[in-house]
């Protein structure tokens, strides 16, 4: 029986039957792996695996939680994981009294009217709601609060966070709930397409750049990022884009085109996020960045999905007029 021929509940049923059992193996893999005498690098190597392991197990049990509850559920599960990654950006950044304003905004009006706009279809106001009527508005409070220090600079941080961690990651709910004709009620597989393009652009991108030993493209930001590692990930994202075309409406030529910019977008988004940790003097890798800001490394990890999200769903909705 070919996989088209399955009903929309098989078929997303065996998407998830696909990702748990890849991950169980990998756990498995894991778990051996730690059986054995480890060196200093192999085990630090093992404990990041470990890490990043974790952050996908919590990420397809969120995916999966998403789909289960519809429009509804899956709004509310993203607009807590985007809570907890703007709390983290501001905790990186220095902000002071007359912020509570913008920031009592950012968090109690502007998330979660996002959220509701993307899970009510309004496409429309969902797309302008943030770059527009919320660019003017947290200046505004801001100005009200009378304190002029800073004022450019503390604003501008204020209004990147929601661009980053509520913005861009309200998108990826917005993917769930796209129609296409015969394509309707598939929109996980759309999601499923996005986050693994974009994860297997990163780890190309890493692996390329350490192994190539190649000059990082930004030494100061990330030494893991070099302009031959990111050329590689794109390719690397167009290649698997293009091989799971047939999970999406997409035609090969069209979705190896979409993955390649959705690579290209991740892997930047990652840098960026990496320069903004600089900036407020953490390193990306930091073990006491924790104790030190009360970042967990959420930014780190939607970060990429963040920036991906955007371009690919603003792109398939232009060039597909849905």
């Amino acid at each position: 029986m070919g996989l088209r021929s399955l009903s929309v509940d098989q078929q997303v049923a065996l998407l998830f039957v696909t990702v748990f059992g890849a991950l169980l193996l990998a756990s498995i893999a894991w778990v051996l792996w730690s059986l054995r005498q480890l060196g200093d690098v192999a085990q630090r190597r093992h404990e990041r695996f470990g890490r990043d392991l974790r952050a996908v197990w919590i990420a397809a049990v969120l995916f999966w939680l998403a789909w289960m509850s519809g429009a509804v559920g899956a709004g509310l599960l993203f607009g807590i994981v985007s809570f907890l990654a703007l709390r983290e950006f501001i905790t990186l950044m220095h902000t002071r009294r007359a912020d509570h304003r913008g920031l009592l905004l950012a968090f109690f009006v502007v998330l979660p009217l996002q959220f509701v706009f993307a899970a009510g279809r309004w496409f429309d106001l969902f797309t302008v709601f943030i770059p527009v009527y919320v660019f003017f508005a947290i200046p505004v409070a801001s100005a009200l609060a009378g304190d002029p220090g800073r004022f450019l600079e503390r604003n501008a941080k204020i209004q990147w966070g929601i661009m980053v961690c509520v913005y861009g990651l309200s998108h990826a709910p917005a993917l769930l709930l796209l129609e296409f004709r015969n394509f309707e009620g598939r929109g996980a597989f759309l999601l499923f397409f996005l986050v693994i393009v974009v994860a297997c652009a990163q780890i190309a991108q890493q692996a390329a750049s350490r192994r190539l030993r190649t000059l990082p493209a930004a030494r100061h930001i990330d030494r893991g990022f070099s302009s031959r590692g990111w050329l590689i990930a794109i390719a690397v994202a167009a290649l698997v884009g293009g091989a799971l075309y047939w999970t999406t409406p997409f035609k090969p030529l069209q979705a190896l085109v979409l993955a390649l910019l959705a690579g290209a977008t991740g892997t930047l988004g990652a840098l960026v996020v990496h320069a903004l940790k600089r900036d407020a003097g953490v390193a990306p890798s930091d073990p006491d960045a924790r104790a030190l800001t009360g970042a967990v490394g959420l930014l780190d990890r939607i970060a990429p999905l963040a920036f991906a999200a955007p371009i690919f769903f603003h792109l398939t909705r232009w060039y597909f007029g849905v």
